[in-house]
């Protein structure tokens, strides 16, 4: 817990710090946009909307910084207030550039490192709504905004796109320190559940194991020549795959073999109860589910390692 708590913390970190610098950054924006329009480009409001919204932006980032508000919940203020002050900026300029809407493009980036994919698509939306609803107004109300020549036009439009690219950067870069921590944070996690999920996982496998243990010494179904791994999953309701995974992780290659194991075993078991002069070694082997004398003799050297006759002359042997 110790852990998931310092890597939390970290990203809090990060995202206090993309919105410190991207408070700087802006309130470096408004203020050359303040300088341009007070003194390079003739308009009576702009230089007071931007100086405006230079000294809220800065007044409010102190008191909050010094509260420690949610960072969530600033962000979401912070993203309406924006665009509702963009959107004067954006009716102002439209008749001489449509470049103004461009301020709302980072919005949705914001949105991606703080929030999840549900909100990421919802301020999608509202930045289109702005724009259409821009447009929209601006096509059918007259508000006699001053006109700006195309040399000042070049110029906050180039200064506009520069302060976008930055700001995008800006957001890329603190994403990209965002995602790594989470990365390792889930890498940590796997680690630490991996012990679990591997004991778990074995407890399972053995569970499923002794039911197929109960089910084989019960039935006997290995008697059948035609019994199989599909038969015997059919049989359980349990996914063949598991079976073969139990079977595997209680030394046994695989289904055949443990199927055999248990038929050479009662083969050696039918060996001891009859009298083989009385009883035919076909009676024995089919009896214990093989179908022909050269598969049953290659089964038993394989698990005895001596065949079927050598292992008669032992028995012998050793009951003498």
């Amino acid at each position: 817990m110790i852990q998931e708590y310092t890597k939390a913390q970290k990203i809090e970190k990060y995202k206090r710090e993309l919105i410190h610098y991207y408070i700087l950054l802006m309130a470096a924006v408004l203020f050359i946009f303040t300088i341009i329009f007070g003194f390079f480009i003739h308009d009576d409001i702009m230089p007071w909307y931007t100086a405006g919204g230079l000294f809220i932006l800065i007044y409010s980032y102190i008191i909050v910084n010094r509260k420690k508000y949610s960072i969530n919940k600033l962000v979401h203020v912070y993203i309406i207030l924006a665009s509702l002050y963009d959107f004067y900026i954006m009716l102002a300029f439209w008749e001489n550039s449509v470049a103004s809407f461009v301020w709302l493009l980072p919005i949705p980036l914001g949105a991606y490192v703080f929030f999840s994919r549900k909100y990421v698509i919802l301020y999608s939306g509202f930045v289109i709504s702005c724009i259409l609803i821009g447009f929209i107004i601006s096509k059918n109300i007259n508000f006699n905004f001053p006109l700006h020549s195309k040399e000042d036009i070049r110029i906050t439009d180039t200064l506009l796109v520069l302060s976008n690219v930055a700001v995008i950067a800006l957001i890329i870069f603190y994403k990209d320190k965002i995602r790594r921590v989470e990365i390792e944070h889930e890498i940590e996690q796997k680690q630490e559940l991996k012990p679990i999920i591997s004991e778990k996982t074995e407890i399972l496998d053995q569970e499923i194991f002794n039911k197929i243990e109960n089910f084989m010494e019960e039935k006997q179904l290995y008697k059948d020549p035609n019994f199989n791994i599909s038969k015997l999953s059919a049989e359980l309701n349990i996914n063949s795959s598991y079976i073969s995974k139990a079977i595997r992780q209680n030394n046994f290659p695989n289904f055949n073999n443990y199927l055999n194991t248990y038929r050479i075993n009662y083969v050696k078991k039918l060996m001891k109860e009859n009298d083989l002069e009385k009883i035919t070694l076909m009676y024995i082997y089919t009896e214990a589910g093989f179908s022909n004398q050269s598969t049953f003799n290659r089964v038993f050297k394989q698990i005895e390692k001596i065949t079927p006759s050598e292992y008669l002359n032992l028995s012998v042997k050793d009951v003498s």
